[in-house]
């Protein structure tokens, strides 16, 4: 458990760095302003996703977002590590930890210390981690994957961000961001599967068999779909407002996968559900109490900045940390 718990850590440290990256670039985009001012339709039902798809293909010119994805893929890479020593129901509580260190990257960008109830919320979440890993029987340490359930749930997991992009059409930009990001969390529970799965195949089958294997190919819709949902977010909403929806989807999405695709048996005993009951509304209640700090709401958008490669350099854009 030891190994897992660090790696996850470790992992989270690196998403939340890399969130802080790209958020930066991402806010300061025309997607951010189209929300704001409502210009992203019901009416239009794939409004959303081609105005996530032209904000992508502005931020790939942007060298500050760039450097936030190249941290991003080394996080899935020890994230990949972590699910080697443990379960997805194990690994995926734990990078909750994401946004204790998205607080003070967010208060050094804003250049404004935490509040008294910041530092109480983030210690709500290392109280809730705490119980989620001491109690025994509460945190799964092994589990073997089911791969037809995992099938089941990939089709459940489309039908549920589909509805929730849509649903987020039209939406004030706080609203949209949540409805974004929990959509993007259903991606990454998925994505931290598929990585299981792939390393598995990796180690024991080799390069060849895992190239035929269809967990590898699942794995790269997964992650880029939620990557693409993540930007948006980050576009459309404060840092850690977005980050704190995507880490409650995960862990929660993450424990049911591993009790309905992976053989993970949940509590039984009175004690260990409460004590899981106890950690995730100590987790909830921590992460809802950071998306609502004065210093994580989100900037008004930038009327005059446009991200362009050819305009000038991340490194000048207003803001940048």
């Amino acid at each position: 458990m030891l190994f897992a718990v660090g790696f996850a850590v470790l992992a989270a440290f690196l998403f939340a760095a890399s969130a802080s990256l790209q958020q930066v670039a991402a806010h300061r985009s025309d997607y951010s302003r189209q929300v704001a001012d409502g210009r992203v339709r019901t009416q239009d039902r794939w409004a959303v996703a081609q105005a996530l798809v032209r904000l992508v293909r502005r931020l790939v010119h942007v060298r500050l977002w760039l450097i936030g994805w190249v941290t991003n893929l080394v996080g899935f890479g020890v994230q990949a590590l972590a699910l080697h020593f443990g379960s997805v129901a194990l690994v995926q509580p734990v990078l909750v930890t994401q946004l204790l260190f998205a607080l003070p990257m967010g208060s050094a960008r804003r250049r404004r210390w935490p509040h008294v109830r910041d530092w109480a919320s983030g210690a709500l979440i290392c109280g809730g981690l705490a119980v989620f890993l001491a109690v025994r029987g509460v945190a799964p340490i092994a589990d073997v994957a089911d791969r037809e359930r995992l099938i089941l749930v990939g089709f459940a997991t489309i039908a549920a961000v589909g509805v929730l992009v849509i649903a987020s059409t039209g939406r004030r930009p706080l609203v949209h961001a949540t409805l974004v990001s929990i959509a993007a969390g259903l991606c990454f529970a998925i994505s931290a599967a598929m990585i299981k799965l792939t390393s598995e195949d990796l180690l024991h089958r080799g390069v060849a068999a895992t190239a035929r294997d269809w967990p590898g190919y699942a794995l790269a819709v997964s992650t880029l779909a939620g990557l693409l949902l993540e930007q948006g977010a980050f576009a459309a909403g404060s840092l850690p407002s977005a980050v704190a929806a995507m880490t409650i989807t995960n862990p929660i999405a993450s424990y049911l996968i591993g009790v309905f695709a992976f053989g993970v048996e949940p509590p039984v005993e009175v004690g260990q559900l409460a004590a899981l009951a106890g950690a995730g509304a100590l987790v909830c209640m921590g992460a809802v109490g950071l998306a609502h700090s004065p210093i994580v709401r989100p900037d008004p958008p930038v009327e005059a900045t446009r991200i362009s490669g050819q305009a000038r350099s991340a490194w000048d854009l207003p803001g940048t940390v």
